[in-house]
C-alpha cells in the first residue's frame, strides 16, 4: 500500500479538520492516486491551491503518488512570485470573468460595479454554473467547496467571509484584482457594458432634476437603464476605494439610474 504525508499551508488549513490543522498528516493513498485525488481526499479544492511540492519538486496535480512521498501544498502566494514553478493555474488566460453561484448575489453586484463580467442568477443550477465556468473560461465563485472540487472545474475561489463588501475584498486580494478593476463600465442589473450617450438622447427618461443638473449618461443597451452621477456616487465610490479599486475623489460615472 502506498502512504504519503501531506503539509498544508496558511489559509488552507481552514479547510481541514482542527486536529489536521498546521501539522504533517499521514495517510494511505487509493490505488493509481494522483496529488489532486488526495488533497482533495482531504478536504482541499484543487481551485484553492498554486503550488505543490513532492519531495521538494514542484509537481502537477495528476502526479502519481508514491510510497514515502511528502506532499507540500501552498495557497496563492500574495508577497511572492512562484510562476515559474507553479504548476496549478489560479487564473484564465486573458481577461478575467466570474460566474457566482446563488448564494454571492451582492459580491456579483460589486464586481459588476468594479466593471468585472459577473453571470450571476439565483435560478442558475450547479451543472449551468459548471457549464459557464467549463465554456467560457469563468472563475466559479462561492461558498460550497465540494462544487470546487468537480474535475471539469479548472479555476475557482472558495468565499469565505459572509458579507458581500468584505467578500469583495477578499476575493480583489486574493486574485490581485485591482489594476484590472474599471469601475463603473458595466449595468449592475444584466452584466452589460455601458456606453456613453447624449443627454438628448435620453432626456425623456429622466427625473427632473437629474436633467437640470447632470450632463454625463452611460445606458445599457440591453435593459436600456440609465447611469449618472448620483446621490450614491460618494458611497459607492468608498467601497471601491476600500479595495483600493478607484480613488474616492475620482470623477466617475455613478451608479444611480433610471429606467
Amino acid at each position: 500500500m502506498v502512504c504519503a504525508t501531506f503539509r498544508f499551508y496558511a489559509e488552507l488549513n481552514d479547510f481541514l479538520p482542527r486536529e489536521r490543522r498546521g501539522r504533517e498528516i499521514a495517510t494511505p493513498c487509493a490505488r493509481m492516486a494522483t496529488t489532486k485525488h488526495m488533497i482533495e481526499a482531504l478536504g482541499v479544492p484543487h481551485t484553492e491551491i498554486e503550488l505543490v511540492l513532492v519531495n521538494g519538486e514542484a509537481a502537477g496535480l495528476d502526479l502519481l503518488l508514491e510510497d514515502g512521498d511528502r506532499v507540500a501544498v501552498y495557497p496563492r502566494f500574495t508577497c511572492f512570485d512562484v510562476s515559474g514553478l507553479a504548476p496549478a493555474p489560479v487564473l484564465p488566460p486573458g481577461r478575467i470573468r466570474f460566474v457566482a453561484d446563488a448564494h454571492l448575489g451582492g459580491l456579483a453586484r460589486l464586481l459588476r460595479m468594479a466593471g468585472f463580467d459577473t453571470i450571476y442568477d439565483n435560478s442558475l443550477r450547479d451543472d449551468q454554473v459548471e457549464a459557464l465556468a467549463v465554456e467560457e473560461d469563468r472563475i466559479v465563485l462561492t461558498r460550497d467547496r465540494e462544487f470546487l472540487k468537480r474535475r471539469t472545474i479548472d479555476y475557482g475561489c472558495y468565499v469565505r467571509a459572509l458579507k458581500a463588501r468584505a467578500q469583495l475584498r477578499e476575493v480583489s486580494e486574493r486574485l490581485g484584482l485591482a489594476e484590472r478593476a474599471r469601475p463603473f463600465t458595466r449595468c449592475l442589473h444584466d452584466n452589460a457594458p455601458l456606453r456613453a450617450v447624449a443627454k438628448a438622447a435620453v432626456l425623456d427618461r429622466l427625473p427632473p432634476q437629474i436633467a437640470a443638473t447632470q450632463d454625463e449618461f452611460t445606458t445599457c443597451d440591453i435593459c436600456g437603464r440609465v447611469y449618472w452621477k448620483g446621490s450614491h456616487w460618494q458611497r459607492m465610490s468608498e467601497v471601491l476605494h476600500d479595495v483600493h479599486y478607484i480613488d474616492p475623489l475620482l470623477d466617475s460615472v455613478s451608479p444611480c439610474c433610471n429606467r
